[in-house]
């Protein structure tokens, strides 16, 4: 088809106003130079700031993009699947308004598609990856000890499950994205269990990540990861994603 889109790249945003447009004229800079088709979607969680206004005035100057205006807020987890959804790219990336891990970055994910995997994400445990900028000593204790839990309860292999860098085929997404149910912090997990579950293969893939002081995962945000790990677990035991 000559009209297909090869890739999609959704940004989930929540109050991001003071970082988003920054992020986006990066991502239209690299975009722009390559050679397949492309198309931008921010899918914003009921911001209470001026985000949504902001990336429609972007818009004017940065080609195929479009926002997902949500009035009211629903999670992380849930504007990400809304935003994988409704992409209509060959192939979907997911990555944080933060710029983290810069959306050149995916052109280490795509190759991998043609090898048979139907989920490449960002892994910064890898030795190849390269952290620029850590968090906090407490937050990454805290990822290490939780990311434990979550390798013994649903993902085993996989040392990191929470990078805001993941990448689906469209046949994957069709399949999967439909059965899934958390809708905050804990979606990765869930998406990848699925991914297990199924049978789907899965590639891990070093990244340079560049840790934002203004991130706004708080420890609110680690502990209800663990809840909906245990929600995870047991729609798995209940049968819920058949």
């Amino acid at each position: 088809m000559e009209n297909e889109i090869y890739l999609s790249v959704v940004i989930p945003a929540y109050n991001e106003e003071k970082r988003i447009k920054k992020t986006l004229l990066d991502v239209d800079k690299f975009l722009s130079a390559q050679n397949y088709s492309y198309e931008i979607i921010v899918v914003d969680d009921g911001s209470s700031d001026g985000t949504v206004e902001l990336v429609k005035n972007i818009g004017r100057d940065v080609r195929n993009l479009r926002v997902i205006d949500n009035k009211e807020n629903h999670g992380k987890g849930y504007v990400v699947r809304q935003g994988i959804m409704e992409a209509k790219g060959k192939y979907r990336l997911f990555m944080d308004a933060d710029n983290a891990t810069t959306v050149d970055q995916v052109q280490n994910l795509l190759p991998f598609f043609k090898e048979g995997y139907d989920v490449v994400i960002g892994n910064r445990d890898l030795k190849e990856s390269q952290i620029k900028k850590h968090q906090p000593f407490y937050k990454e204790m805290l990822g290490d000890v939780g990311n434990l839990l979550i390798q013994a309860l649903a993902v085993p292999g996989i040392k990191d499950t929470q990078c805001g860098f993941k990448c689906f085929s469209a046949e994957f997404v069709e399949k999967v994205f439909p059965k899934l149910k958390v809708d905050r912090w804990g979606f990765d997990i869930e998406i990848l269990a699925l991914a297990k579950k199924y049978g789907h293969k899965i590639k891990t893939v070093p990244v340079i990540w560049i840790n934002d002081e203004e991130s706004k995962v708080s420890i609110g945000g680690y502990v209800n990861t663990l809840k909906e790990l245990f929600q995870i677990k047991w729609n798995m035991m209940s049968g819920k994603y058949k």
